[in-house]
């Protein structure tokens, strides 16, 4: 019969270091029991397995403190530190910095602060990778969740609990976190600019964006703002997160190509779905300078209105789901999926669009200067926008230096790429936005 060392963790309410009390010794009887205790209903506990220990396991308290079963005969894993230099053969590569903040305001810092290193891959667009924890939500749970995720040796950046709007760091945004495992000899934690990961709290077969207002979560807000410093996009590469388990894609090439937000069931190399079948519209939500409206409790709806709440809008002649998406603070995919439509060409004159839950909102795009702007020798701070836009959507690859004020040969064929990596603009692959390029680009206003 086995035995097992028991201890419990705690984050210091002041210091946010763990610390640790040692209990003695249980037997197998014990710990089954513990086991059993904690998954009964209303225990106010959840079990969580050491995924580096076979047999190890740990029991959330709802207290905000962490039970370690540990076997007296297991080998102890040491958790080393992290490799602060690139991966092997990247050392010569220009590098991109990271251009947001390295902290939230008013996030708590858990631990040491030291989880990561510098990108491997920072060529790859700038990112966010959700996770869920698999454990209940709450203020305690996020301490007690806290002390397992350091104790393992996974912690990503960003911790959240969307029921209080508590959020944590585990080290700098601007620095990986290790909360995925690796593709191969691929390091997927440090995979572009930045790939701030965020574990929430909560259970991917209940998707936590259900009913969260993110209107009330000002710490979420900063999250989000933070995430579009650094230049994520306002988008899912890799389309919606997988619903279920079966539904997971993990497709390599756009992972390692593209920024924007991922699941952790996008991931290639990584086996986990969650968080599940989050709402795109929630995360990350309406841009600066739209207002996230309560849900609709009425009868009739405006069409494009400049006062109240948005609730469709109708189509005219020239629009397209990329010019309309970007002129209410969202992504034609967004748009798409909220209208049930599955090509981007589908919308005809006269067509009424339901809007995913904006309000009117104010100009926060610069506006299309011209298809004859985009010349030779041009130099304007409109350049330097573009380029910068580029890159961080991950269409950056032909900028040796820069992207700077001046239109040239390396600007164009980004856009090229950008173009036909959009079935609605292929047909204009070129090169030189045009007014449906432009509005795809989404360029922020200079």
């Amino acid at each position: 019969m086995n035995t097992y060392h028991v201890a419990t963790d705690r984050l210091d309410p002041v210091t946010l270091q763990v610390t640790t009390s040692y209990l003695g010794t249980v037997d197998q009887d014990h710990t089954d029991r513990v086991r059993a205790l904690a998954g009964a209903g209303g225990a106010g506990r959840a079990v969580k397995e050491d995924p580096r220990q076979p047999g190890a396991f740990m029991v959330l308290r709802e207290d905000g403190g962490l039970d370690v079963y540990f076997p007296v005969d297991a080998e102890p894993y040491v958790i080393r530190e992290p490799d602060p230099d690139p991966g092997p053969g990247r050392a010569g590569l220009t590098r991109r910095k990271p251009t947001g903040p390295a902290y939230i305001e008013g996030a708590l810092r858990f631990g040491g602060q030291s989880v990561g290193g510098a990108s491997d891959r920072p060529d790859s667009g700038a990112r966010v990778t959700w996770h869920s924890t698999e454990s209940p939500a709450g203020r305690a749970y996020l301490y007690s969740i806290a002390a397992y995720l350091i104790r393992v040796g996974a912690e990503p950046q960003v911790i959240y609990d969307p029921v209080s709007d508590l959020l944590g760091q585990f080290g700098p945004l601007t620095s990986s976190g290790r909360a995925l495992r690796n593709d191969g000899s691929r390091r997927t934690n440090r995979e572009g600019v930045v790939n701030i990961q965020v574990e929430v709290l909560g259970r991917a077969a209940s998707p936590w964006t259900k009913g969260f207002v993110p209107a009330d979560r000002p710490n979420y807000r900063r999250l989000i703002a933070a995430a579009r410093k650094h230049g994520v996009p306002d988008v899912w590469p890799a389309g919606k997160p997988a619903a279920s388990a079966g539904a997971a894609r993990r497709p390599r090439e756009i992972w390692q190509s593209r920024g924007g937000h991922y699941s952790h069931s996008q991931v290639p190399g990584n086996d986990h779905w969650d968080p599940g079948g989050i709402n795109t519209a929630v995360v990350p939500g309406p841009l600066p300078g739209t207002t996230p409206s309560r849900p609709s409790t009425g009868g009739g709806s405006q069409s494009g209105g400049s006062q109240g709440s948005v609730t469709t809008y109708t189509v005219k002649a020239g629009d397209t789901l990329s010019s309309i998406a970007g002129r209410y603070g969202t992504t034609w995919q967004v748009l798409a999926q909220f209208n049930g439509l599955k090509k981007p060409d589908e919308i005809r004159v006269g067509q009424k669009l339901r809007l995913p839950g904006t309000d009117a909102p104010q100009p926060v795009y610069e506006p299309f200067p011209g298809t004859d702007f985009f010349r030779a020798g041009r130099r304007s701070p409109v350049v330097t926008a573009l380029g910068r836009r580029l890159v961080a959507l991950g269409f950056g690859k032909h900028y040796t230096s820069g992207p700077g004020p001046e239109w040239g040969v390396a600007d164009q064929r980004n856009v090229a790429d950008f173009q036909l990596s959009r079935a609605e603009l292929r047909d204009d692959a070129d090169g030189i936005p045009g007014p449906k390029t432009w509005a795809a680009l989404q360029v922020p206003k200079v």
